[in-house]
């Protein structure tokens, strides 16, 4: 008769690497789901704040905003990148602002993920009555 001694332990130390696995990738799953919130609401804001000041400074207020909001919520890329352009040629002026963000993979590691890169584009009406003197 055959015993069954040891069966619970060979069966955990095969379980184990799949399940950090599967673990490893849901908080994946949840950072990049949370820096897309991000990432879209700090190009909501630049593209807003942009929108409302001097046509010469919007480039520089649309991305200094965009860096600020995602500092302040969290920092979740590892390299970003951010363009600010202005459509002074249709008859309704707007304001694009575009971000280009590497999500930061520190801690997930042993998932061998490449680069994960997320982008949001935000255009808002230049506000021609509330631009700043």
């Amino acid at each position: 008769m055959r015993t069954e001694r040891g069966s619970a332990t060979v069966e955990m130390v095969v379980l184990a690497p799949v399940l950090m696995s599967l673990l490893l990738f849901v908080v994946f799953a949840g950072r990049s789901t949370q820096a897309t919130a991000q990432i879209r609401h700090a190009v909501d804001q630049g593209a807003r704040a942009a929108s409302m000041v001097r046509p010469e400074r919007m480039a520089e207020v649309g991305r200094l905003t965009v860096l600020e909001d995602l500092r302040n919520n969290g920092d979740p890329c590892a390299h970003v990148v951010v363009n600010v352009a202005v459509d002074d040629e249709s008859p309704t002026r707007t304001v694009l602002v575009e971000v280009e963000c590497e999500i930061s993979l520190n801690g997930l590691q042993l998932l061998s993920l490449g680069r994960r890169i997320i982008e949001a584009r935000s255009i808002e009406v230049i506000d021609v009555w509330r631009v700043d003197g």
